[in-house]
């Protein structure tokens, strides 16, 4: 599995989630409820209780469970100034809000 996290959007979890060197966060799939529909990328402090995938990263380790894998695999987590978001983008999936 391989996926991207830039030192922009690294540098956003470490300020706005207040991490330190050590840290893990788990990435995971998000599917919408009524309204919102379709898929995004959730993030929490900590790991995960399934098997999981790692990428380290500034000193923060970046877990990804096998169940989620499909989803991250290829993708480029990046943080963007001029709109103040992280934006997530993978080439292997056309929209990843409402992947095929």
């Amino acid at each position: 599995m391989n996926f991207t996290i830039t030192d922009e959007a690294l540098e956003f979890y470490k300020k706005e989630m207040e991490l330190i060197k050590g840290d893990s966060l788990t990435l995971y799939v998000r599917v919408g409820g009524v309204g919102s529909g379709g898929f995004s990328a959730g993030i929490h402090r900590g790991i995960p209780e399934k098997d999981y995938v790692t990428v380290e990263k500034g000193g923060l380790l970046f877990c990804i469970t096998e169940d989620d894998q499909w989803y991250f695999d290829g993708m480029t987590i990046d943080y963007h100034h001029d709109f103040g978001e992280v934006t997530f983008i993978n080439e292997r999936i056309d929209d990843v809000i409402n992947p095929k």
